[in-house]
């Protein structure tokens, strides 16, 4: 994607940027059913979004990334809300491709590294990102973004940090996706609006599947 096409020094986020360059949209997904994984996951990919973000929030979600592995080889599945070292060594064993964290500890970090997960960090503040950026990442999630300032606070980072590039999560819509991807430091966003609770109730993969169309179409 052009916004990356800056970053070329060998460092820790070089890993990442292959995964931040696949789609405009990495759906953030938390699923309740296991049986529920491998469905979305193809109905997801079907409308053009090959790298989802799995997260660590309930019971069956790294059984979930497993059953999505195993259902479409090709995709990208990462696992998100990771804050342990133990969830880095579970991810790896299911076949994780990625990991995104919240924020950036020395545990965290050390813990990546063990397991050579690629890592997107969660930062808040500049301070958060000059520490991400000393620990050798170009890259970082901002969240949650619109509480930590949104589009104000991606133009202002900028500034001060002009190689430096962001997935914001956190109140991302398909109504504002669109302004957060126009800024230069924004190859791609997170967002939840993919998968919404009445249609996974429902099971209604085709309604998915046209979500998914239209937040593909973003990068366009």
């Amino acid at each position: 994607m052009r916004h990356l096409k800056a970053l070329e020094s060998a460092d820790l986020s070089e890993t990442i940027t292959s995964v931040l360059s696949r789609a405009p949209v990495i759906p953030v997904l938390t699923l309740e059913r296991l049986e529920d994984a491998a469905p979305l996951a193809e109905a997801l990919v079907r409308g053009g979004l090959p790298v989802l973000e799995v997260t660590l929030r309930t019971a069956c979600a790294i059984d979930a990334i497993a059953a999505m592995r195993a259902a479409l080889p090709d995709a990208l599945i990462g696992a998100g809300t990771v804050t342990s070292a133990a969830q880095f060594a579970q991810c790896r064993a299911v076949g994780a491709h990625f990991a995104v964290t919240p924020g950036l500890t020395q545990e965290i970090l050390q813990a990546a590294r063990d397991s050579r997960l690629p890592l997107l960090p969660g930062i808040m503040t500049p301070s958060e990102l000059i520490s991400a950026r000393a620990a050798g990442f170009r890259a970082c999630k901002l969240f949650p973004a619109q509480q930590a300032g949104g589009i104000g606070m991606l133009k202002a980072l900028a500034g001060p940090f002009p190689d430096h590039f962001f997935c914001p999560t956190g109140g991302i819509t398909a109504a504002n996706a669109r302004e957060f991807l126009a800024l230069p430091n924004v190859p791609c966003v997170g967002g939840s609006w993919l998968a919404p609770a009445d249609a996974m109730r429902s099971r209604d993969w085709t309604f998915i599947e046209n979500l998914a169309r239209d937040a593909a179409a973003l990068g366009l």
